[in-house]
């Protein structure tokens, strides 16, 4: 007793230090390229502002015009379920939820648009819409009033754009520079990738930008749009966005699926182009792969049905774009385009029943698992970590709180972020 028992062995220890050293780049390789989720927070949608109508009232405006349609057309929990089919156990949480949200925070993630939504503008104008932009975006972390992530979508690389794209992007960052420097917030995307070396010249180009500007290498990251066959399946028959993450060095923060550009370079024709469209998922699923563990996180698209007009065709939208977005959040796309006010509604209710829903299931299963109480499912240490990140998701966005779920858990959010994987605990 007390002495540790010998046992025996074959092996010399030379094998396994050789073997540590035959993998060590193996090693370094897989911590570089997977270096798992950034622990921060993920918005739930994206929302499209052209450059030229975006204004200081824009988050507000939103807010109103989404609780307006709420009003007409939903204005009690029954209407709601009934319109979307709802539970009746989660309509009166999920509606509570959905309009406070719309007073708090009614947008996540806006993005002014330099690209499709404007259009080519003389460069005057542009030059004079993205300084504006800089300014207003200043302005809103100034006051308190900016959305959780902001930034522009400037024109991509493509030769008849590039210089134009890139002199918008100089503007708008030096803008900011000047104002009061580049918010924690701050959001690029960069559209219409095809080829690796399009997000190379991106990084090229934020590097020249952080020097200029004494900032610390790596300070700006941006979002990869997919939109393009190219962009997925490359000439040579490999998966090119694997190699777009990789050509960004560390800079890619998500790929947004581009459902209308996609839909259309691979020939399906305008009735058929939507979310759920075969060519969408395969689309959708190569990103998916491509980008797991690495820190890049997904985006889904968006649809151009609007809920405007009669009841009867705002339900009618309504129940599409709730269809839609709680199918993208079963499959793992926990982020999606909003075009309209009147979409927000539906995003919000979509994403507060998917949390909610799944509560108490993922807080017992969850809770079992950290205290080796078995149950009727055997939870293995990744289960452990999708569960904590579906709580940690919910709780991001306001569809639970931290005190029902340290209720059915006993964990703190402390004790989520480290099931989960994440690096550091934030509300950001």
């Amino acid at each position: 007793m007390g002495q540790q028992e010998t046992v025996a062995t074959s092996l010399a220890d030379t094998v396994r230090e050789g073997i540590g050293a035959a993998l060590a780049q193996v090693d370094a390789d897989l911590a570089r390229r997977y270096p798992g989720d950034p622990g921060t927070r993920q918005p739930v949608h994206t929302v499209y502002v052209p450059g030229d109508a975006f204004a200081a009232d824009t988050l507000r405006s939103w807010g109103d015009q989404a609780l307006a349609a709420l009003d007409a057309h939903a204005p009690d929990a029954g209407a709601l379920a009934a319109v979307l089919g709802i539970p009746d156990a989660l309509a009166a949480d999920v509606h509570d939820r959905v309009r406070a949200k719309l007073v708090r925070e009614p947008i996540e993630d806006l993005r002014i648009d330099f690209e499709d939504g404007y259009g080519p503008r003389p460069d005057a104008e542009e030059d004079a819409a993205a300084a504006r932009a800089a300014a207003l975006v200043a302005a809103a972390y100034e006051n308190g009033t900016a959305a959780p992530y902001m930034g522009i979508r400037m024109k991509c690389m493509e030769a008849a754009v590039r210089d134009r794209g890139i002199r918008t992007l100089d503007i708008f960052l030096t803008g900011l520079m000047e104002a009061d420097g580049l918010p924690g917030g701050l959001v690029l995307t960069l559209p219409k990738v095809t080829y690796a070396e399009q997000v190379t010249a991106m990084v090229r180009l934020l590097e020249a930008f952080e020097k200029a500007r004494g900032l610390e290498s790596g300070r700006i990251g941006f979002e990869i749009q997919i939109e393009t066959t190219q962009s997925i399946l490359g000439a040579d028959g490999r998966a090119t966005v694997a190699r777009m993450i990789e050509a960004a060095e560390g800079r890619a923060t998500s790929l947004h699926y581009g459902t209308f550009d996609y839909s259309a370079s691979c020939g399906v024709s305008a009735a058929h182009q939507s979310l759920d469209h075969p060519v969408a998922d395969h689309a959708k699923a190569v990103m998916q792969v491509a980008a797991a563990g690495t820190g890049v996180r997904l985006s889904d698209g968006s649809t151009n049905v609007l809920p405007v007009g009669t009841t009867d065709r705002v339900h009618e939208a309504w129940r599409l774009h709730h269809g839609l977005v709680s199918r993208s959040l079963a499959r793992a796309y926990y982020q999606g385009w909003d075009m309209h006010p009147a979409h927000l509604p539906t995003r919000y209710a979509a994403v507060y029943a998917f949390y909610r829903g799944g509560l108490e299931q993922a807080a017992a299963r969850l809770a079992a698992y950290v205290a080796k109480a078995g149950g009727d499912v055997m939870d293995e240490p990744a289960t452990a970590k999708a569960l904590s990140g579906y709580l940690l998701r919910g709780l991001d966005c306001g569809a639970v709180d931290i005190a029902e779920v340290a209720r059915l858990t006993g964990l703190t959010r402390a004790d989520l972020n480290a099931l989960a994987g994440r690096p550091t605990a934030t509300d950001a």
